[in-house]
């Protein structure tokens, strides 16, 4: 049962999901070109002020809400780091709602698309605004695979293909949340326990996401996960991004300039499922992002209806949980120069450019190709291919992924 979802506390989601949630400019950020990783983006010169921020640590504040889903509170978590730049976490879905950074004028604006919370989509949610996907991000073909030898069939949510988890997935969950922090960084560490048989999907699974948003002006997102029986799994954020300002009057992000540190992408048919086959970037020049280039440059060139990019692409160096993150991918907004990195320990990276976005009113305003997501995980339809790197979890193993959104200016 869903209960009043309009009236929201002091900080209100009208603040922190794009409706308005512009900030005064600090002061103006370094006058040193290139993109500025790690320093204080509002550091004021004066020596006073410099040493004031000094002594400013990050910090979390954990706020219930006036909602209730199935009879638990909805609540947001908003993180501030010493630099000013904020994130706001949701219980529900595990939902990254609001990212607010500054410009290169020193003007802070959300860049994470989201519902307004008055819209009757907002649990709902059928972009997946945010979400945190499960158990298996990315499409499964027909819904269907073998595990040891036993044919396992799952909710088909996408045509005759299942989808992010399935009909009610881990976006439509309350998670249990509990704010963290430590030196550096200001966090929420989100778990649900999904039951054997959720959605099709064998044995119990504990999962646990854990956002930090840190001083270097990284948002870094932490999972892991255990099983009692071998299971398939691929977690992923559907964060979608306009690094212009996550509102309906910014337009599209097909004038962000993004390079992918990706030689290969994976082929697909015409239901997006995997053929099974890996194809050469330099082979399809649309696909080809190992130079920076706009977004929209090539997009009349792709033959998909809706036409954009829904593929997922091969990470150079990407796959090995045991080591530090890559680079997946840098994207640039000329007009603002807000500058994100994404750093990943996962073999793929899906970069889809909201081509399902009609920009009407019930969907917030944004327009076809208002929002780009990146999103690091396990190839699609894993289960079934048996040539791409296994997606299997097994009792005593335990699932381990880290990407990292790294923002700055230039």
């Amino acid at each position: 049962m869903i209960r009043s979802l309009f009236k929201f506390g002091l900080l209100s989601l009208f603040a922190v999901c794009g409706l308005g949630c512009g900030r005064e400019p600090g002061p103006p950020s370094s006058p040193n070109p290139g993109f500025t990783e790690t320093a204080d983006l509002t550091t004021p010169s004066n020596s006073a002020s410099k040493e004031a921020d000094m002594n400013k640590t990050a910090s979390v504040t954990r706020e219930k809400l006036n909602a209730e889903v199935d009879g638990k509170p909805l609540e947001q978590f908003v993180l501030t780091n010493k630099n000013g730049l904020r994130a706001v976490v949701l219980n529900w879905g595990g939902t990254l709602a609001s990212v607010e950074t500054p410009d290169r004028n020193g003007k802070f604006d959300n860049i994470v698309c989201s519902f307004s919370p008055d819209n009757e989509r907002f649990l709902k949610n059928p972009p997946y605004f945010g979400v945190t996907c499960g158990r298996y991000g990315n499409r499964i073909a027909k819904g269907k695979f073998t595990l040891d030898g036993t044919e396992y069939t799952l909710a088909t949510n996408n045509g005759g293909n299942h989808l992010h988890g399935g009909v009610k997935a881990f976006d439509k969950y309350i998670w249990n949340a509990e704010p963290v922090q430590g030196e550096g960084f200001a966090g929420v560490k989100l778990t649900l326990v999904s039951p054997d048989g959720d959605e099709g999907y064998p044995g119990t699974l504990t999962s646990v996401v854990t956002y930090k948003l840190t001083d270097k002006n990284e948002l870094r997102i932490e999972y892991s996960a255990t099983t009692d029986k071998a299971t398939p799994l691929n977690l992923t954020n559907h964060g979608y991004w306009n690094l212009k300002g996550a509102r309906a009057e910014t337009g599209t992000v097909l004038d962000h300039v993004m390079h992918l540190n990706c030689d290969s992408y994976i082929a697909v048919d015409d239901e997006s499922i995997p053929t099974g086959k890996l194809t050469a970037v330099k082979d399809d020049s649309p696909m080809d992002f190992t130079k920076a280039k706009p977004i929209g440059q090539d997009l009349g060139k792709l033959t998909n209806d809706p036409q954009g990019y829904d593929h997922c692409w091969v990470i150079n160096g990407g796959g090995d949980s045991t080591k530090e993150p890559v680079l997946a991918a840098e994207v640039r907004e000329p007009s603002t120069g807000r500058v994100m990195r994404v750093l990943t320990t996962e073999p793929g990276v899906q970069f889809y450019t909201g081509n399902y976005l009609p920009g009407t009113p019930d969907v917030h305003g944004f327009a076809k190709h208002g929002g780009f997501c990146l999103e690091t995980q396990k190839f699609p339809d894993s289960p079934n291919q048996l040539s791409f790197p296994s997606c299997i979890l097994k009792p005593g193993e335990t699932y381990r992924q880290v990407t990292v959104h790294v923002f700055g200016v230039e």
